[in-house]
């Protein structure tokens, strides 16, 4: 099996699997100044941002086409701006090595819209992670077999990533309901 540059998915996906790509975002771009102080883009060239409804199925393309069957990283980035939760797969190729292929999946910020499937029934490994990205930013993952908080206690309300968490002064607060 061959090693994807990066960029190659992307055009791949648009041969094999149209409806699988998310062309929202293909010429959106931002001039939002993150907490760094460097703008920066929401889309990277390179990288191929899949509808959510269609993860488990890229998932599985890439790994029994092209070998990449190590599922590394989940992780979810928050652009309040734009109103959209990104989450962020890292596969590797384990047999071959080389570097990194990563999927993105934009979804909204409401609890309506943010929903991705689980990748966790093929790729154990997703577990805890997921469990963080819904812990700290309210993702919400159909099929795993135990989306409960990680971090925070079941009564705290709220995911403290999130860029609009309520904050007073230099501390991060909440509202319990107690």
């Amino acid at each position: 099996m061959a090693l994807l540059a990066r960029g190659e998915l992307r055009s791949i996906l648009q041969t094999e699997m149209p409806n699988a790509l998310d062309t929202r975002w293909d010429t959106q771009a931002t001039d939002q100044p993150e907490a760094h102080g460097e703008g920066q883009t929401v889309l990277l060239d390179f990288d191929a941002v899949v509808k959510a409804e269609a993860l488990v199925e890229v998932a599985h393309f890439i790994r029994d086409k092209f070998g990449y069957d190590l599922l590394s990283n989940i992780t979810a980035v928050d652009y309040l701006k734009q109103g959209l939760i990104e989450v962020v797969y890292q596969f590797y190729n384990a047999a071959e090595g080389g570097p990194d292929l990563r999927v993105r999946v934009r979804i909204g910020r409401s609890p309506e819209e943010c929903i991705v499937p689980s990748l966790t029934p093929t790729w154990p490994g997703a577990d805890l992670q997921e469990r963080e990205a819904y812990d700290m930013y309210g993702v919400v993952f159909p099929g795993h077999p135990n989306l409960a908080r990680i971090y925070m206690w079941d009564e705290f309300k709220g995911f403290p990533m999130r860029k609009d968490f309520p904050k007073t002064g230099d501390k991060y607060t909440h509202v319990t309901g107690e």
